[in-house]
């Protein structure tokens, strides 16, 4: 698993809510090529977070507790492991082509969501294949069989990089 982070740019606050950026827009285009669109299409979530003020920690979280994610996470990974079994493959990132055709199945409604948006934000031939088996996780952790739109629409949202920065 690789988790990686970086700023959006060299001062790290182009599109803050609450700073200026001081860049220029060669150096951000530099600084942003040092990740090329190929490097970024292999990897699966990726999405921007924004800076969190003080008072936004200082309130009540109701958010679920991390005993309850694990729990969610932990039935996921029986439910995929279940259904490949078969295939001695333990997780959905293992996906073939074929086997994501065979349990990546869309409704009407989630093929048309699917191809409207490759059209609108320029997804890869990859980034296809990365957005279905992520909306297949999502939907073990909702413990669904299908995809559902909302499952499809969430995995779309995680692509958030490839439509900001590479797809100038």
């Amino acid at each position: 698993m690789l988790v990686a982070s970086m700023n959006p740019c060299p001062c790290g606050y182009y599109g803050a809510k609450d700073k200026n950026c001081t860049c220029t827009k060669s150096q951000i285009d530099k600084y942003i090529g040092k990740i090329s669109g190929p490097l970024l299409d292999r990897i699966d979530i990726h999405i921007e977070v924004e800076a969190v003020d003080y008072k936004s920690l200082e309130k009540e979280n109701h958010e679920e507790d991390s005993e309850t994610i694990k729990k969610r996470v932990n039935m996921a990974r029986k439910i995929a492991y279940q259904r490949y079994k078969e295939y001695g493959i333990y997780s959905n990132s293992e996906l073939t082509p074929e086997l994501i055709e065979k349990y990546c199945k869309l409704e009407e409604n989630g093929k048309k969501i699917l191809k409207d948006a490759f059209e609108k934000l320029g997804f890869s031939a990859r980034a296809y294949g990365r957005i279905l088996k992520v909306a297949r996780t999502i939907a073990d952790l909702d413990e669904k069989d299908n995809i559902e739109i909302k499952h499809i629409t969430e995995a779309i949202k995680y692509r958030d990089l490839d439509r900001k920065y590479w797809n100038n």
